[in-house]
């Protein structure tokens, strides 16, 4: 199909979808939501995907989080399947659950898809776990991707960064703009609030998702990262979602002890008694010796904020 025929067939199917976009989303949002802010949000998504097809081809570093979930999808639509790609980096960082929903949505949404392996703990510099720990991880991410995107054609590459990301700690920022990486979502001031309820709008089962940043940031800066830590600590959020705890989690690491933080909202059900019990003792048939729950519930950035770097910027 000639890009010329396919950019009219996409632009119909748009126009005529506005309305069913804009109703599904006036639904997501709830009843405070209301027609105008699904139609501001349709019009911010019109103006993606505009984007898109101006870029020609795109290939989206593709985590299978909400965010670029999202964008692929976004991407897909705007292109078609001959000149997208997401490409998923693998690696001991990466959580097996996050790659089974990246490859969930794919398969579910036409996303054609390449893994690729990388090797960011053979560097001692991510190995360290320093603050900007981050910074290398996405260096080598984007060096695997770059050859692949000069190999195949792709114009540009992507990522899902959002615009409430430019306000918090993400040394990873850097290495994508040293790379040539966009992050069209951001720049287009899509925030983590615009992309859920897009996505639900869609149909895409990442809507409620929660945040699943890599498994070392578990780990305090400072405390090196090994495969056999990471393992140990996604062995007991395993555990722990075994036992039907939902929403945010986080198991982090602290030598033979680990904090458990989970969703406040969960808190009640889970602090006290025969339930407390099972969920200690699924983390420490993980492989801890002393297990605590934090009864501050889940907070983003935890350890950033014991490494004394603030909140947001």
């Amino acid at each position: 199909m000639g890009a010329s025929l396919h950019s009219s067939m996409t632009t119909t199917a748009l126009s005529s979808s506005s309305a069913a976009r804009s109703a599904a989303l006036s639904e997501a949002l709830g009843e405070g939501g209301g027609d105008v802010l699904g139609e501001a949000l349709v019009a911010r998504e019109h103006s993606l995907l505009a984007w898109c097809r101006a870029q020609g081809s795109i290939l989206v570093g593709f985590s299978g989080g909400v965010d670029s979930a999202y964008l692929a999808c976004v991407v897909r639509e705007a292109l078609g399947p001959e000149r997208t790609l997401a490409v998923i980096g693998r690696s001991a960082s990466y959580p097996a659950v996050q790659w089974e929903t990246a490859r969930r949505v794919a398969d579910a949404f036409g996303i054609p898809v390449l893994e690729v392996d990388t090797d960011e703990l053979a560097d001692p510099r991510y190995a360290a776990n320093p603050t900007n720990r981050c910074y290398f991880c996405k260096s080598e991410l984007w060096s695997r991707l770059l050859p692949v995107a000069q190999a195949q054609g792709f114009a540009v590459i992507v990522d899902g960064t959002n615009a409430d990301d430019l306000h918090e700690h993400r040394p990873g920022a850097q290495a994508a703009r040293e790379a040539g990486v966009q992050s069209p979502l951001a720049a287009l001031g899509f925030t983590k609030a615009d992309i859920r309820a897009l996505s639900k709008a869609r149909g895409l089962p990442t809507w409620a998702q929660p945040s699943s940043p890599c498994l070392s940031s578990r780990l305090p800066y400072g405390t090196a990262v090994t495969p056999e830590r990471l393992q140990l600590v996604e062995r007991a959020e395993a555990g722990i979602r075994a036992l039907g705890v939902v929403g945010d989690l986080r198991v982090r690491y602290f030598g033979e002890k680990a904090t458990i933080e989970i969703a406040r909202a969960e808190l009640p059900a889970w602090s006290d008694g025969e339930p407390r019990a099972r969920l200690e003792a699924a983390v420490r048939a993980a492989g801890f010796t002393v297990v605590e729950l934090d009864p501050r519930g889940f907070r983003s950035g935890a350890l950033n904020v014991l490494a004394g770097i603030p909140e947001s910027a």
